[in-house]
């Protein structure tokens, strides 16, 4: 059986039904069903403004739904159901819920009077309480692996925007996460520190860490993602294996995007 078979085969990380939100008067996302399973790499793609970074900020709750379910494994994010009616959680429960997910942002956000072997032990000691010794121990394991050891002592200013964006996935796989977000984690980025990062998520990929990308890297799609999504004005207009959808997409817009963009 093949790796991406097991992939499919295997339980949902992920699962959204139904899931809108707006601002304002503004429809972002009109009803969005989706799955993601255990190691899968799951890739969004799509126009700027289809809602897919909106989709992404949902799952781990940092904006409120206004309609449908979002579950991470058996857990509904952001919300308990009594009676039939969901009730918004309180920031402590929404907090833990968060531990469970790391997200890796454009922007690196890391504390800039940190060294990066401090930004990335910070998290771990002090929300989830792990002894010091093994939290440090472990920075020093993560950031080897995302090819930073020799950098651990330096400060943000003193990084590149790729060394900068490894500090953040090192922070947040820190945390233990059983769920990756990225959203576009190399459009900051000059290009030719692009392959950094993209190399840094292979191995992740290749571990077996499940993941959700919005991504405008079409061959990183094709090359690591399990499946691809098509996203615009709110929908998904299509979705399948990246070459399929890449190769011969079945849908007049998602030809009018790949068009652009390939």
């Amino acid at each position: 059986m093949t790796p991406t078979a097991v992939r499919e085969g295997s339980v949902p990380v992920v699962r959204a039904e139904g899931v809108c939100k707006s601002f304002g008067s503004v429809e972002v996302l009109k009803g969005i069903d989706l799955t993601v399973r255990a190691g899968q790499v799951m890739c969004l793609v799509g126009p700027s403004g289809s809602g897919k970074s909106t989709f992404l900020r949902c799952v781990n709750h940092l904006e409120r739904i206004d309609a449908g379910r979002l579950y991470v494994g058996d857990e509904l994010i952001g919300y308990a159901e009594r009676g039939g009616r969901l009730h918004e959680l309180g920031e402590k429960e929404v907090a833990r819920q968060r531990r469970a997910i790391g997200m890796v942002f454009q922007k690196f956000h890391l504390f800039p009077h940190l060294t990066a072997w401090e930004n990335v032990v910070e998290a771990p000691v002090l929300v989830n309480g792990e002894p010091k010794a093994a939290a440090r121990a472990r920075g020093r394991e993560l950031l080897a692996r995302v090819g930073l050891a020799d950098k651990a002592d330096s400060y943000p200013s003193q990084l590149s925007g790729g060394q900068q964006q490894r500090v953040a996935i090192a922070r947040a796989l820190a945390m233990r996460p059983k769920l990756m977000l990225f959203d576009e984690p190399t459009s900051a980025l000059d290009p030719e520190l692009v392959g950094e990062v993209l190399d840094v998520m292979r191995g992740l990929a290749d571990d077996g860490m499940t993941m959700i990308v919005v991504t405008h890297e079409m061959g990183f799609a094709r090359e690591v993602g399990d499946a691809l999504v098509f996203m615009d004005d709110g929908v998904v207009v299509e979705s399948g294996r990246p070459a399929d959808v890449l190769g011969s997409p079945r849908e007049a817009r998602t030809r009018a995007f790949l068009r652009k963009v390939l």
